[in-house]
């Protein structure tokens, strides 16, 4: 069974954006692509840069499913798993994330 973790209010992000989120002491980037309640988790380390910045990535869909480029790089992660699309050896970890009673939740182990 899951802890949960409130990061944020969900109206804290805006839709189509991302923000970071410290998390057991692991930076997660916390993304809600459209206007509604659908949010993901990610790392927020980009593997090829090492730097702390995919929550400031761009949000765009690909073959139905939803992708986060990295703004330095440029190399894309899937919103749902955190797999590279360029690499798969470079994929990022994935947290379950929801919404409850307005607020952003991620999973704690």
């Amino acid at each position: 069974m899951s802890n949960w973790q409130a990061v944020c209010k969900l109206e804290d992000i805006l839709p189509a954006t991302g923000v970071c989120a410290l998390v057991q002491g692991e930076q997660v980037a916390i993304f809600r692509p459209r206007a509604d309640e659908e949010v993901y988790a990610i790392s927020n380390i980009d593997p090829f840069a090492q730097a702390s910045v995919l929550s400031r990535g761009i949000i765009a869909e690909h073959q139905q499913e939803l992708w986060v480029a990295s703004p330095l790089k440029k190399q894309h992660f899937r919103l749902r798993d955190g797999l590279c699309m360029e690499d798969a050896e470079h994929s990022v970890r994935s947290w379950p994330v929801r919404v409850h009673e307005g607020q952003v939740e991620v999973a704690c182990d």
